[in-house]
């Protein structure tokens, strides 16, 4: 694609100049002799750079200027005069010239500060696709539910998006937590702000201030440079505090402080540094029982749950199981190359019954895998994990679905069962990964926080 330049110079022999230089450059080049001729060939050809003399025949370069940013914001003003003053740079400056540059003008100068005026036009183009993608990838629609349960919740995310305060969401793991979090984030008045995560669970405790405020050189033995906390990186946008039921009570009484003054100090350092950061924490605790054992501060929990969404665990609303199984199967099926569009009957049926310990995320596990085991154009109950057909009854030909599980000998037998794969596969990744968990996560195919639950649950040491 060529880039269009528009010459607006009352001088022929510049105009001439300018057009031969920059068409030899590869540039489409329009030129105009006076400002509302150049108004006039700018809405037209539309150009993304303008070279603009300060003095018009009929008008102001200023008012040019003015009029340009007004009708195409996009478009980069260089303005190039005769008679360069610094009150006219600065006023040209607060229109939105992108440069200022004084008669005569070296052509490399020039061709330079075109080039670069572009380039800020490429990354800017680039940051608007990434963020409509962002904003599309996190909206509403993504997160799949039609239970009563689930219309609940999408009704507390639109009221939670529209205002700026503090959120608390409650879920056991894999109920799509951190997706609810993005999701208000980039629906919120903060979309065009960061997003910031912070896992409080992973992070050992002797860091935790260091990662939320920052440290300066020389804070602690290995502070061999100063490092910005993740308070200051949300600056103006979301920071998420996913686990905040694992942090230690040090690190509760310092962000408690954080929270309230909004301001932070970072670790070694005396200078005070606000932060306009909108607070979603989350945890799969239930902190209500956790301040009672005294482990989680009474004060930093009703400073948190200014506004609480609790979602669902997938068995109390097994109704969207159908349609998280489609979502799967058409986010994976270009991935694979696999025209795998619906789950058989009893496939289905046999996925209603499995309790779902490990939820949403769970199930996204398991279709993939069935994805892969599948040769048809659906998954079928045979492509299934095992510990799916082990945990729930086979259903009956023609039958209502029943809600009973086989017995609890079986039952009980085929979750041990099941625990002792998991724990082997774990210990072998982590074994072979020297005690990594992000490499033996990527290698199990699960994130590294799946990985970390399932370790607490089987007693897994690293």
């Amino acid at each position: 694609m060529k880039f269009k330049v528009l010459v607006l110079d009352d001088e022929k022999s510049i105009r001439d100049i300018f057009t031969l230089l920059l068409e030899e450059k590869g540039y489409l080049v329009e030129s105009a002799a006076s400002g509302a001729e150049g108004l006039d060939r700018a809405a037209a050809f539309r150009p993304d750079v303008l070279l603009l003399d300060m003095n018009l025949p009929d008008m102001s370069g200023l008012d040019v200027l003015g009029h340009m940013s007004a009708r195409l914001p996009k478009c980069r003003i260089i303005i190039i005069t005769a008679f360069g003053t610094i009150k006219n740079a600065v006023e040209a400056t607060k229109l939105g010239a992108y440069a200022y540059l004084e008669k005569p003008v070296d052509n490399e100068e020039l061709l330079l500060m075109i080039s670069r005026a572009l380039e800020v036009r490429k990354l800017e183009a680039e940051v608007e696709v990434l963020r409509i993608e962002l904003t599309s990838r996190y909206s509403f629609a993504n997160i799949v539910g039609t239970s009563g349960r689930m219309n609940s919740v999408f009704q507390m995310m639109h009221k939670v998006a529209r205002v700026d305060g503090t959120v608390l969401i409650t879920g056991e793991s894999g109920t799509g937590k951190e997706l609810v979090a993005r999701a208000i984030h980039f629906a919120g008045p903060r979309k065009d702000g960061p997003f910031v995560v912070v896992n409080c669970g992973a992070i050992p405790r002797d860091l935790i201030e260091s990662e939320f405020f920052g440290h300066i050189k020389g804070a602690f033995t290995d502070a061999k440079t100063e490092t910005t906390g993740k308070f200051e990186l949300a600056h103006r946008g979301t920071i998420f505090l996913d686990e905040i039921g694992d942090l230690s009570q040090e690190a509760q009484v310092k962000l408690l402080r954080a929270l309230g003054e909004k301001e932070i100090v970072k670790v070694g350092g005396t200078k005070t540094i606000p932060v306009d950061v909108r607070v979603i924490a989350a945890t799969h605790k239930k902190l209500d029982e956790e301040i009672k054992k005294g482990n989680f501060r009474e004060d930093l929990y009703f400073r948190l749950a200014v506004l609480s969404l609790r979602l669902p665990p997938l068995r109390e609303r097994t109704e969207d199981i159908p349609l998280l199984c489609e979502h799967f199967l058409r986010k994976y099926g270009a991935e694979m190359r696999k025209e795998i569009k619906s789950c058989s009957g009893e496939a289905l049926e046999y996925l209603k019954r499995y309790p779902w310990p490990g939820n949403v995320r769970e199930l996204e596990n398991v279709i993939y895998e069935a994805m892969v085991l599948s040769d048809e154009a659906f998954v079928d109950a045979p492509n299934l994990p095992p510990r799916i057909l082990g945990r729930a009854s086979k259903p009956d030909a023609g039958s209502e679905p029943d809600t009973r599980t086989a017995g609890d000998s079986l039952k009980r037998a085929a979750q041990a069962a099941a625990e002792e794969v998991e724990r082997a596969l774990i210990e072998k990744a982590l074994l072979e990964s020297g005690g990594r968990r992000a490499l033996a996560a990527e290698a199990l195919g699960i994130s590294r926080k799946t990985l970390f639950n399932k370790m607490r649950t089987l007693k897994i040491r690293g």
